[in-house]
């Protein structure tokens, strides 16, 4: 059940969510939306209760029908050097700021907010109780997903299309067998100690 999150003054609410904190490689994917009242969407939830199918079709239907929305990213070189907290805000931070429309109200899933410049709150499980984080958790997710089987194109080796470059046994031991290429966070310290090895 999606609540209504009211605000005074707050007529443009954008959410915002991340995926790919916890991934060993690949960039971390930022959402913000602002859904429009007069053409609300069916079906908005956290992206991981979706099925892949449903994610791909509310995927375009958000875009289709949404007041304004941007997909954001930070880099894996960004992760490495930031690390992935920061890298994850400056990430929410690019995807707010590339908004066609300014939001006046700004809604993160989590308990951690960047400074936006606006009026921000986060909502814990957010993903599951607000349209507009729903909405970004999709965006983020199939946007990321997509990229995890592009790259499992070129990189065949190491299973990225199955599990989307988190630490699953497999893939920690395809990353032993086929080494670490660019792909990786060699900040993670699963990455790290194979380094070292």
């Amino acid at each position: 059940m999606l609540l209504e999150f009211t605000y005074p003054d707050a007529t443009l609410i954008a959410g915002v969510d991340e995926v790919g904190r916890g991934p060993l490689c690949g960039d971390v994917v930022t959402a913000a939306v602002i859904l429009d009242p007069n053409k609300p969407i069916e079906g908005l939830t956290d992206s991981k209760k979706l099925t892949e199918k449903k994610r791909e079709a509310l995927f375009d239907i958000i875009k289709q029908n949404a007041l304004a929305w941007c997909v954001a990213r930070a880099s894996v070189e960004e992760i490495d050097k930031l690390n992935i907290l920061h890298a994850t805000m400056l990430a929410m931070q690019r995807a707010v700021a590339g908004l066609s429309i300014k939001p006046n109200y700004v809604l993160v899933d989590g308990n951690r907010c960047p400074n936006f410049g606006i009026q921000t709150q986060a909502v814990v499980k957010g993903d599951l109780l607000v349209a507009e984080i729903s909405a970004a958790s999709i965006l983020a997710k199939v946007t990321r997903d997509r990229e995890m089987v592009e790259f499992d194109k070129l990189y065949p080796q190491y299973g990225l299309a199955k599990h989307k470059g988190y630490p699953t046994k497999d893939h920690l031991r395809a990353i032993e067998e086929h080494g670490v290429n660019h792909l990786y966070r060699k900040s993670f310290a699963p990455i790290k100690k194979l380094l070292l090895i």
